[in-house]
């Protein structure tokens, strides 16, 4: 892929987020609040439109690490992703530059895996989702019903 996108310019990026991380969705909204120099369409990842928008990514690990689409496929994880994405802001671009350094792609290494500490930590390491049975109230926290248990008459065998 490398040959195709090399020097090719991006005139637009998909951001996948995780739609059931509170950390993503926060920054989902805090990116679509940011003037934008490079249009940002963000995607949940492992949707059904990510898997048809790109049905070459493995959607396992976009929902475990930020990946960027550019319009002609490049494609950018972890702190590549995020030095994109900032560069895409109007306010930012700077600091993707200077991001993009050597000593800079060092800082942004560790902040996106704090990031993924985090996020990791608020679930023991787990990350809940809708599909295993897991729902999310702000004010009752995360809770499980079973797949294919919700009337409650569950074989407890």
């Amino acid at each position: 892929m490398a040959s195709r996108t090399a020097g090719a310019p991006v005139h637009r990026l998909t951001v996948l987020y995780d739609a059931e991380c509170p950390l993503c969705t926060f920054l989902r909204d805090w990116l679509a609040r940011q003037p934008q120099l490079v249009p940002l369409e963000p995607v949940p990842a492992g949707s059904a439109q990510a898997r048809r928008r790109f049905p070459g990514l493995d959607h396992g690990a976009t929902l475990d690490e930020i990946t960027v689409v550019g319009d002609a496929g490049q494609v950018y994880r972890g702190a590549a992703a995020w030095i994109v994405t900032l560069w895409a802001l109007r306010e930012h671009r700077p600091l993707a530059h200077r991001l993009s350094t050597p000593s800079g792609a060092r800082l942004a290494r560790g902040a996106v895996l704090a990031a993924a500490r985090w996020r990791g930590a608020q679930w023991g390491g787990r990350v809940h989702r809708r599909a295993d049975g897991w729902s999310y109230d702000p004010r009752a926290g995360w809770t499980y019903t079973a797949p294919g248990c919700d009337s409650g008459a569950c074989a407890t065998g």
